[in-house]
C-alpha cells in the first residue's frame, strides 16, 4: 500500500497545547532535508470541522491556504516554510473529513449492510490518508503531527490508527515522538516530571510507547531529571531531549533540537547512516537575521491584532521580507477600531515613526473605517502601503471616497445599499448558500501590467498568487478610477478580475486581491514582502546609517 522507503514518523503532544508540535515538526523536515531525504508531512486536527475556513480567527489563529484552495490549520504554513514540501488538501485532515467520507460510504451502500463503528472504518479512512500521501508522494519520510493534547477524549481515533499502523509497518518503518511540558514552580524554582511521566502512561494505555521524548522546559535538563524521566517513561535516557524555550526566534529551533542529537537519534532509529547536514540557506537566513544593519518599522493594521496568530503568515513573510534587506524588523500592532477611536479619527500620533503600513485580510463589518484612514493616511503622507485581500478592497474605497469623489463608497460587504459600490460580491458566489469551502480558493493566475511597479518587482509577466476571497473590485468603475491615478497592475486573464492596484505617483503603494504572504519562505522571501521592506527601509534610513 506505502512506498516501499517511506518511514512515518509521528509528533504526540501532552500535558497542555501549544507546545509547538508545529514548529518541532517542521524543523524534523528542515534537518532531514539537510541529510539529502525527500520529506512531507500530515497535520490531523480532531475536531469536528470540516477544516478551520468557518471558523473565528480569535479561535484558531490564521487560516492557511495551499495551492490547491484547501484551507488548513496554520502549522501548514509552517511545514511549507521550514521544507521543500509542496501541501496540498490531502495534507490536512480533520475529524470532520474522515467521519463525513465514512458516513458517505455507509450511505450508497459502500459497507455491504455491515454495522459502521470507529475500529475498523473511522480508523482504516484515518490509515488510508497517511498512506496514501506516502504512496503518491514516494517520500523517504512522511512527519504525522496529531493535534490536540493526549487524553483528549476527541484524539483517540488518531492514535488508536497510528497505533495499528506501527504494529503493521513494525517499528522499523516507524518512530512515535512525544512532545511534552517540563513545568517549573515559579515559587520554588523547581522543575517538574511528573506531568510528562503521567502523558506517557496515558499514552502507553493506547498501546504507543514514544521513542523520544522531546521535554519543553525553560531550562537544559540535568542528568538526573533525564534519568528519572527515561526509568518511568520506558525511553532510552539519550532520547529524552531538552527542548529550551527560544528567547530570539523560532528559527533557532532547528539549530537546538540539531545540537541535542535529535535529527541523530532518529536517522539511527530506521538505521540509517548520520551523513554530515547541509542546510546552507538556512544558515545564511539565519546569519542575517542575527547580524542585521538597521531597523525598519512597520504597522500592521488589523481586526484580529490581539490574537498573535491571527497574522501569523503576514508576520513570518515580514521578517523574510526583513531579513532580506538586513533590516531588524520592529512590527507595531494596531487594532483599526483604536484608529477609528483615536483623536476623532486622525491616526497622526498611532503612526508616529512608522516606515511603511501594511493592511492584511479579514472579514465583516467591524473595523473597516479604521483600516480605510490607516491606508488615507499612508496615501496622504507618502508611506509605503502594502494591502493584502481586505486591505486591497478598502483601499479602493479610501480611494473612491476621497480622490475619485465616489459619494459614500464602499463594499456591498459591509453596506448593500450603497450608491457606489467599488466592491462588489463575485458573480459565481451570488447563489452560494454555504459558508465553508466556497470563497475564491488556492492559486490563480495573475497577469502584470507592462510597465507597472509590480512587474518591476517579480520581474516576471505573471504569477500565480493563492487567494481567499468573495469579493472583488467592480469592473465598471476600473476607467474612473485609473483616469484619477490608481491603476490596476494585475489581471486574472479568464474574467478581467482585478487582482492588483497600485498607484504609479505614490512612493510605494501596492495592493493585492491575493495572499502572497502563504508563498514567502525563509530562504526565498516573496518579491513584494522583500520591496516593500526595502521601500519602508529607505524611508526611515535615518536609523540605517
Amino acid at each position: 500500500m506505502t512506498g516501499k522507503k517511506t518511514r512515518f514518523i509521528f509528533v504526540t503532544g501532552g500535558v497542555c497545547s501549544s507546545l509547538g508540535k508545529g514548529i518541532s515538526t517542521a524543523s524534523l523536515g528542515l534537518l532531514l532535508e539537510g541529510h539529502g531525504y525527500r520529506v512531507s508531512a500530515v497535520k490531523m486536527d480532531p475536531y469536528i470541522n470540516i477544516d478551520p475556513g468557518t471558523m473565528s480567527p480569535f479561535q484558531h489563529g490564521e487560516v492557511y491556504v495551499t495551492e490547491d484552495g484547501a484551507e488548513t490549520d496554520l502549522d501548514l504554513g509552517y511545514y511549507e516554510r521550514f521544507t521543500g514540501a509542496r501541501l496540498s488538501r490531502r495534507n490536512s485532515v480533520s475529524t470532520g473529513q474522515i467521519y463525513f467520507t465514512v458516513i458517505e460510504r455507509e450511505r450508497r451502500g459502500d459497507y455491504l449492510g455491515r454495522t459502521v463503528q470507529v475500529i475498523p472504518h473511522i480508523t482504516d479512512e484515518i490509515k488510508r490518508r497517511i498512506y496514501d500521501v506516502a504512496f503518491e508522494e514516494d517520500l523517504d519520510f512522511l512527519l504525522i503531527e496529531i493535534g490536540g493534547t493526549v487524553g483528549d477524549i476527541e484524539s483517540i481515533p488518531f492514535l488508536e490508527a497510528i497505533r495499528q499502523i506501527r504494529q503493521e509497518l513494525t517499528p522499523r518503518r516507524v518512530l512515535n515522538v512525544h512532545l511534552t511540558l517540563i513545568p517549573t514552580i515559579t515559587v520554588a524554582g523547581e522543575a517538574k516530571t511528573k506531568p510528562t511521566q503521567h502523558s506517557v502512561k496515558m499514552l502507553m494505555e493506547i498501546g504507543i510507547i514514544p521513542d523520544i521524548l522531546l521535554c519543553r522546559t525553560n531550562r537544559v535538563l540535568t542528568d538526573e531529571m533525564r534519568s528519572k524521566i527515561a526509568l518511568f517513561c520506558n525511553v532510552s535516557e539519550r532520547n529524552v531531549i531538552s527542548a529550551v524555550d527560544i528567547k530570539s526566534s523560532i528559527y533557532e529551533i532547528p539549530y537546538m533540537l540539531h545540537a541535542n542529537g535529535y535529527d541523530e537519534i532518529v536517522l539511527e532509529h530506521f538505521g540509517l547512516e548520520n551523513s554530515p547536514i547541509d542546510i546552507g540557506a538556512w544558515d545564511r537566513f539565519y546569519h542575517s537575521l542575527t547580524n542585521p544593519r538597521c531597523t525598519v518599522r512597520i504597522a500592521v493594521v488589523g481586526k484580529y491584532i490581539s490574537l498573535q496568530d491571527a497574522y501569523r503568515s503576514i508576520y513570518e513573510a515580514l521578517l523574510h521580507g526583513a531579513v532580506a534587506n538586513e533590516a531588524e524588523l520592529e512590527i507595531t500592532r494596531i487594532d483599526s477600531e483604536d484608529i477609528e477611536k483615536a483623536c476623532g479619527g486622525a491616526p497622526e500620533q498611532l503612526f508616529e515613526g512608522i516606515d511603511g503600513i501594511l493592511v492584511p485580510g479579514g472579514f465583516g463589518n467591524r473595523g473597516i473605517e479604521g483600516k480605510v484612514m490607516a491606508i488615507g493616511h499612508a496615501r496622504a503622507n507618502g508611506i509605503p502601503l502594502f494591502g493584502i485581500c481586505l486591505g486591497l478592497q478598502c483601499a479602493v474605497i479610501e480611494y473612491g471616497r476621497n480622490v475619485c469623489g465616489l459619494e459614500k463608497a464602499n463594499s456591498t460587504e459591509f453596506d448593500q445599499g450603497t450608491p457606489n459600490p467599488v466592491i462588489s460580491l463575485q458573480e459565481e458566489q451570488e447563489i452560494i448558500d454555504k459558508m465553508g469551502g466556497t470563497m475564491r480558493l488556492g492559486a490563480y493566475l495573475c497577469d502584470f501590467r507592462e510597465g507597472s511597479a509590480i512587474r518591476r518587482i517579480y520581474g516576471a509577466p505573471s504569477a500565480m498568487e493563492r487567494h481567499r476571497h468573495r469579493f472583488e473590485f467592480t469592473l465598471k468603475y476600473r476607467e474612473l478610477f485609473e483616469k484619477n491615478g490608481m491603476i490596476a497592475s494585475g489581471i486574472h486573464p479568464k474574467n478581467n478580475l482585478v487582482e492588483t492596484v497600485e498607484i504609479p505617483a505614490h512612493p510605494w503603494f501596492i495592493c493585492t486581491q491575493y495572499h502572497p504572504e502563504f508563498k514567502s519562505k525563509p530562504t526565498a522571501p516573496h518579491p513584494l514582502f522583500r520591496d516593500f521592506i526595502r521601500a519602508a527601509v529607505e524611508r526611515g534610513g535615518r536609523r540605517c546609517q
